[in-house]
């Protein structure tokens, strides 16, 4: 096997290109808990389910980014990771002034 950066980004050490694999636990969650928040829009189950789905991709995003299968999936894990708590930093902030 070569030692490109193709190979190091994207393989894993067995030498499989990895960069979808089939949805694990906490994926299905945050699809189904997202699809539901168009269905309950205000209210209780929304922020319930809000708080379900952010903690199901928090959950994917640390395993990605601990126990990804290549360095693409470790990198994707920390973006996506990033990217939830910048969402929810600014949902914090915007609650904020509209109370104060």
């Amino acid at each position: 096997m070569n030692n490109t950066w193709f190979d190091n980004f994207f393989r894993n050490s067995n030498g499989e290109v990895v960069i979808g694999q089939m949805p694990n636990i906490p994926i299905i969650v945050w699809v189904l808990a997202t699809l539901l928040k168009v269905v309950y829009k205000t209210g209780q189950v929304n922020i319930g389910l809000d708080l379900l789905a952010s903690s199901a991709l928090f959950v994917w995003a640390i395993g990605e980014l601990f126990q990804g299968e290549s360095h693409f999936r470790q990198w994707l894990g920390l973006l996506v990771l990033i990217a939830l708590m910048t969402t929810k930093i600014q949902q914090v902030s915007i609650a904020n002034n509209r109370v104060g």
